[in-house]
């Protein structure tokens, strides 16, 4: 093992495109739809539309950070140099502890697809299988993690446009469901698009944010690529289209086909629209389809973890012996220390009640907000106080400064939606523990 050499350029222009696109489709598209359809209605569509171009600034800011340096690996080393080192170590674990509980809930969520096939196998089996695997995987070369996430974004991108397709088909030739007939009016036919009156669209907002929770993802990954002047760009700037076929696309055509009214919050409504076409597997896909988007998220949260932990250690933020890399030129000891941590909640799983594991997944969308406005603050600080390095950039944020300000009401305004959500209120109580904890642990380790 070595401390001195750096992390290998094995990920190709296919794997951070894709990348790219499987950190902006979630498991909430495919299961979590059918909830958000039934609170706003159609003006869903515009809680995405809103979120999907927030987040596509958000990603402009930190694509030209990460372009105005190429050694940085990962925005914890932006943030030490424009917010200081005590920014850096408390952004660096907040973000590690971000990952490692969305890896937590997608590791336990892949245990109970398997058991949809398997209902008599212990839930926590297929949960350890599937992070040996994963691990072994990461360890081996990061040609292999970016190879298995192009697979499983490929999956979730056939998925989509499977359902678009022949859901267009549906609406153009008029098919008949049990609840009555495909038709684009059925989008506004049902109480108009905002049938259930402002609150019902602002209160989605909750839903729809935790959908993009790790489109950021693509910024671990400039150590990594090849060719990232030319990469990353490409990557962030597809954002937007991404967003409008696979997000509003998808809920665009769902909702044409069924009104949102009949649409069952508890179900997927992806089975809905293949079962109405005769589809009998169709639950099986849906299942198969989410378990490889469970298995993803897991995927991502053990690079990018392990990526964070190697980044904090480099700033002497973590022990030093998480900066060695394998020969693989992995960091193989910041991987391995990131899944004992996931592997805890395989164990935690079969004695925690499930109160708790929502709250933890609350508390990351919080932390999550907080990455995301640490992001723009850095933005704003690069651009004033490196004045010539913004004067250099191929790839300037769009109407700075407006934007950033922009940016920032719009996650104050999440935050204030957030507190009124009854479910994820008390994590607006307990993520300021987390952040005093990093606090006084920085004070007394420093």
């Amino acid at each position: 093992m070595s401390e001195n050499q750096n992390l290998s350029r094995g990920l190709k222009n296919r794997h951070v495109q894709l990348l790219a696109i499987g950190g902006a489709i979630g498991t909430g598209l495919f299961l979590g739809s059918g909830r958000s359809i039934h609170l706003a209605g159609p003006s869903i569509l515009f809680a995405y539309m809103i979120t999907g171009i927030i987040c596509f600034f958000i990603m402009r800011a930190l694509g030209e950070l990460l372009l105005s340096n190429l050694n940085y690996h990962s925005f914890v080393d932006f943030v030490h140099d424009y917010l200081g080192k005590e920014a850096a170590f408390i952004t660096g674990w907040t973000y590690w502890f971000c990952w490692i509980s969305l890896a937590m809930a997608d590791l336990t969520a892949s245990g109970l697809y398997i058991q949809y096939w398997f209902p008599n196998v212990p839930q926590w089996i297929p949960s350890l299988i599937a992070l040996v695997i994963l691990v072994i995987m990461n360890l081996t070369a990061v040609e292999l993690f970016g190879e298995m996430e192009f697979w499983f974004a490929l999956i979730k991108v056939v998925a989509i446009l499977a359902l678009i397709i022949i859901g267009a088909v549906m609406i153009i030739k008029g098919f008949s469901t049990d609840v009555g007939v495909s038709s684009f009016k059925n989008l506004w036919s049902h109480g108009g698009w905002f049938p259930n009156g402002v609150s019902g669209f602002i209160l989605s907002f909750q839903m729809v944010v935790f959908a993009f929770t790790g489109i950021e993802l693509v910024g671990l990954t400039a150590g990594e690529t090849e060719s990232p002047e030319r990469v990353i760009p490409k990557a962030i700037n597809n954002i937007p289209i991404r967003i409008i076929i696979f997000y509003i696309g998808a809920l665009f055509i769902i909702m044409s086909i069924y009104p949102w009214n009949s649409i069952n919050p508890d179900k997927s409504p992806f089975v809905q629209v293949f079962a109405a076409v005769g589809v009998t597997a169709a639950a099986s896909i849906v299942n198969f389809v989410v378990l490889t988007s469970a298995a993803s998220a897991c995927n991502s949260g053990i690079f990018s973890t392990s990526r964070m932990v190697y980044s904090l250690a480099k700033e002497k933020n973590a022990p030093k012996s998480m900066k060695r890399l394998a020969s693989s030129q992995v960091p193989s000891n910041a991987i391995l220390f990131s899944a004992t941590v996931i592997l805890i909640s395989v164990i935690l799983n079969l004695i925690m009640p499930e109160g708790v594991f929502v709250l933890i997944t609350s508390i990351s969308t919080f932390c999550f907000i907080f990455i995301w406005a640490i992001i723009i603050i850095c933005h704003l600080k690069y651009r004033k106080s490196r004045s010539e390095l913004a004067v250099k950039s191929k790839f300037k944020m769009p109407l700075y400064p407006m934007t950033n300000y922009i940016v920032l009401l719009f996650l104050i305004f999440v935050l204030v939606v957030l507190a009124f959500n009854n479910e994820t209120r008390i994590a607006l109580f307990v993520t300021p523990i987390w952040f005093l904890m990093l606090w006084v642990i920085y004070k007394v380790v420093k």
